[in-house]
């Protein structure tokens, strides 16, 4: 009986380890998608809730205003979406100044539209989406750039019709017909469900994008894609971006970037990766960076310590989403 008791007891021990190192495993792998489809709960922080929190601009403006005579203006807007929750979403609109709707020669019919995670807000990774906003509606041929929130995150039929009504609205405010679409994370399920059915998307670009409800990367091409991951992500692993990658095909001009041991909101390589995001947008509306704009790109109007503050504050971290 004992000798049963001690088989027994052995066992038992067994399969609760096993039971623990199985949870373990599970938790340290890291999902595909974030997306939900818990019922809409808690609206989008307030606009004025942003602007008390110094997200308008970056925090170090002097390198951008030294490189350029002028700056864009930044426009907090809150566009009304029709559906059938209706509501309305806050963004920040950074526009070129003088900008005229009326005048159309020498100018981007262009505008740039950066989405944010399950968590929504209006920084992006690594708040790259404050700084990139400025330099491009700050170029000599400037272009629109709008940071547009979610009403309810991670719910992507939801967030397509927030993106639906922000282009409505530039197009009918600002004569813009063209649109780069830009998603971190969750980010990606409305970007590519849009690229894939939306002619006014004429490119769309990732970082650390979920699988989930993206089938549309499959009909973007011949429209150009770029995808950036970070090989150490541990909220989305960055074989999504490598399936995404394979299921855009090789009718188009794709560009997949691995970022070796970097996490999911790519702190380590930041500057980088807001680089090639300017160099796509730009590429993508038709405008041509040299010379003294081109060194302007690359300044860094971010601190490596202000990054993950700024990701908390502007909302980039709510809902499930992670640095790591």
């Amino acid at each position: 009986m004992r000798a049963f008791r001690l088989l027994l007891s052995s066992f038992i021990s067994n399969v609760s380890a096993d039971i623990s190192r199985l949870q373990s495993s599970a938790m340290a792998t890291p999902k595909t998608s974030l997306s939900t489809s818990r019922p809409p709960s808690t609206p989008p922080a307030s606009l004025s809730a942003y602007e008390n929190k110094g997200l308008s601009h970056p925090p170090n403006l002097d390198p951008l205003t030294n490189a350029q005579k002028q700056t864009c203006k930044v426009k907090p807007v809150t566009i009304k979406v029709n559906d059938d929750l209706y509501g309305a979403v806050p963004a920040f609109l950074h526009i070129p100044q003088n900008y005229r709707r009326e005048q159309t020669e020498g100018r981007a019919e262009t505008a740039a539209i950066l989405l944010s995670g399950a968590g929504g807000g209006v920084v992006g990774p690594s708040s790259i989406y404050l700084s990139m906003a400025d330099k491009l509606a700050s170029l000599n041929k400037g272009i629109p750039v709008m940071r547009l929130d979610y009403r309810y995150p991670a719910r992507n039929k939801y967030c397509v019709a927030d993106v639906q009504a922000a282009m409505k609205y530039l197009e009918t405010g600002y004569g813009l017909s063209k649109f780069v679409l830009v998603g971190w994370s969750f980010g990606g399920a409305p970007v590519y469900t849009l690229g894939g059915s939306e002619e006014r998307v004429i490119g769309c670009a990732t970082v650390a994008s979920q699988t989930a409800e993206t089938e549309g990367i499959g009909r973007l091409a011949p429209k150009p894609v770029l995808l950036m991951h970070g090989t150490g992500d541990r909220t989305l692993r960055y074989s999504c971006s490598q399936r995404l990658y394979d299921e855009y095909g090789t009718k188009g001009e794709r560009e997949l970037k691995l970022f070796d041991g970097d996490d999911h909101a790519l702190t380590r390589n930041a500057r980088e990766a807001e680089t090639r995001l300017c160099e796509f947008v730009s590429k993508c509306a038709g405008v041509e960076i040299g010379g003294a704009e081109k060194e302007m790109m690359g300044q860094e109007l971010i601190g490596d310590g202000d990054r993950v503050r700024l990701m908390k504050e502007g909302g980039a971290l709510n809902g499930g989403e992670r640095v790591e």
